[in-house]
């Protein structure tokens, strides 16, 4: 069978290099043990090295050429082939429900979707690695103070450890990306409860990061409203930034307490 043309609207970029796709592999062996869920197999440049680890794998395409040629090429994926859009699948029907390892040479299009589904079957999965932009994954991996840092940092760091593993550069990929990119692995940490309320939570780090040059007094507005008296406090003078998971975390839990405390218009 011919070979996958890369369609540029699926954001497809074919790994050449059999020895990185060796290592991407491997890094799902700091999870050992537990089924794996490729997104994005394409050829299989990656799902080769995945195979032999024996452990379930299923793969997850939604290109169907890539099906059509992996139906051809690898006859161990029989009924493990999952022709869909990976972000509209329940995961908890995967693997009986089991927990799995997440890794793929994720479309770059979609990287930042896949991490915040990622997010919300966190109880599933234990470990997730792979390849994306590396400037999604400086940005995933970056600390307080770092310019890079922001909500994807935020709200990942809070429930799993990052490690930027290497970087990989544009010749390895047909067709070559116009950015390099990076390998990362995510695992979880020992977080099982935020201590606050986690849809607050998530609703302050992404409207103060969305203002991001502004104070926190001026970006957390639309959630406190104007002038309440909390913004007089001097952690309002930085910016968003400047604030680690625990520091975010505690502001969700006084902006909780100042929310509790407000008058609604019916009893004012």
């Amino acid at each position: 069978m011919r070979l996958v043309k890369p369609k540029k609207f699926l954001g497809q970029h074919f790994l050449k290099d059999l020895t990185i796709a060796q290592d991407i592999a491997d890094t799902v062996d700091a999870c050992p043990d537990i089924p794996i869920l490729e997104v994005g197999p394409g050829m299989g440049v990656l799902t080769q090295f995945l195979l032999p680890k024996q452990r379930p794998v299923k793969v997850v395409e939604l290109d169907y050429e890539s099906v059509a040629y992996l139906h051809e090429n690898f006859p161990a994926l029989e009924g493990n082939i999952i022709e869909c859009d990976f972000l509209k699948m329940d995961l908890r029907e995967l693997f009986e429900g089991r927990p799995f390892v997440l890794t793929g040479n994720y479309p770059y299009n979609i990287s930042s979707q896949i991490f915040f589904k990622m997010l919300d079957y966190k109880d599933l999965i234990p470990c997730c690695t792979g390849m994306i932009q590396k400037e999604v994954a400086e940005r995933i991996a970056a600390g307080p103070g770092s310019k890079t840092y922001g909500i994807l940092s935020v709200l990942i760091q809070a429930w799993y450890r990052v490690e930027y593993l290497f970087t990989v550069h544009e010749h390895v990929f047909n067709p070559p990306p116009k950015v390099k990119s990076a390998v990362i692995r995510m695992t979880r940490n020992e977080t099982t409860s935020l201590g606050c309320d986690e849809k607050l939570f998530k609703q302050i780090v992404k409207t103060t990061f969305n203002q991001r040059r502004k104070t926190l007094r001026n970006s957390i507005k639309p959630i406190l409203g104007k002038d309440h008296p909390l913004c007089a406090d001097e952690l309002f003078n930085k910016r968003p930034e400047q604030l680690s998971v625990a520091d975010f975390i505690g502001l969700t839990n006084r902006v909780a307490q100042a929310l509790a405390e407000t008058p609604t218009e019916k009893e004012a």
